[in-house]
């Protein structure tokens, strides 16, 4: 070795190690933190909140579907679903009971406040958050503030409530939201700070009123087995978008996967758009990040799948 060698050797790990530093910091680059879509994750607060001594039923028979609503008179699917979330906002009540065990409440005033760590978990989908694909914590210094957010507050313990974690306000969650996913999100002007990307969140949230578009397809908690296709089928044909449906796996002595969350996709300009693109296969962790890694979640198989009543004791 000449005796240059250890000089030019120390310059290259100095710059490896440069290198590294920029990535784990999460720098704002608009080549590292470019993204394509926007997603819209629902999760579902009993598979969410699911113990691993609960059983999934053994009635292999499956729902029939009800008809899909269809939208004659709507310019588009997006305008339809907006009006049907306006309607159900301005109703008197609850919209439907759905079995004599139990009432899935869908209008807002029978949405509960939640501070819990899964000790009441809601019995309705809730926010899981608002993503950006292909990018996450875009800039670690734009740190949480919940003042900026206190004129949501009462919106967010109900639909965007922390099911897991016990924590003051619920803050813990929402932190993490904004930290991971919310700073990326602010490359668009319409979700430029703390306020518009929780309020745009809930907005998108009732305009999908995805409880709601469950309940006129038919798929409703049950003891009963779904298909995941049909379930997949049912959704894209009530939103003219494909969705993505991730699922739990089923432990020992369970029979079928149990879903848990729905992920419904927009554009930079926040239209519906595709998740996976007709005839891409999505692939196990794409678009799950590890929040929904945590819990065990990953893109459903197709086959049965077990949608679980709400569980009307505390566990």
């Amino acid at each position: 070795m000449t005796p240059a060698a250890p000089g030019r050797v120390l310059l290259c790990c100095l710059g490896l190690a440069f290198g590294y530093l920029c990535c784990a910091h999460g720098l704002w680059s608009s080549d590292n933190h470019e993204w394509e879509k926007l997603i819209m994750v629902h999760h579902w607060p009993a598979t969410v909140c699911k113990p691993p001594h609960i059983r999934c039923f053994s009635h292999l028979t499956t729902p029939s579907l009800m008809s899909r609503p269809t939208w004659k008179d709507a310019a588009s699917p997006q305008a339809a679903i907006a009006e049907e979330g306006a309607r159900l906002a301005a109703s008197p009540g609850p919209h439907q009971t759905l079995t004599s065990a139990f009432r899935l409440r869908i209008h807002h005033g029978d949405f509960k406040e939640v501070e819990n760590d899964c000790r009441n978990p809601p019995d309705y989908w809730t926010i899981h958050g608002l993503w950006p694909d292909k990018a996450e914590e875009c800039n670690r210094s734009w740190h949480f503030n919940l003042d900026e957010i206190k004129d949501l507050l009462q919106d967010m313990r109900i639909y965007w409530p922390d099911v897991i974690h016990s924590s003051p306000n619920g803050s813990f969650f929402w932190k993490h939201e904004w930290q991971k996913h919310g700073t990326c999100a602010a490359q668009l002007d319409a979700l430029n700070s703390q306020k518009k990307y929780f309020a745009k969140g809930l907005d998108l949230y009732r305009g999908l009123a995805l409880n709601s578009m469950l309940q006129k397809l038919g798929i409703i908690p049950s003891g009963n087995y779904y298909q995941i296709a049909d379930i997949k089928d049912a959704l894209a044909g009530l939103y003219g978008v494909i969705p993505k449906i991730q699922c739990l796996l089923p432990k020992q002595g369970e029979e079928v996967q149990t879903i848990g969350q729905i992920e419904l996709c927009f554009t930079k300009d926040l239209q519906l758009r595709n998740c996976t693109e007709p005839g891409e296969l999505a692939a196990a962790g794409q678009g799950t990040w590890s929040a929904g890694a945590a819990m065990g979640l990953q893109v459903c198989k197709d086959g049965p799948v077990f949608y679980p009543p709400p569980q009307e004791t505390n566990h």
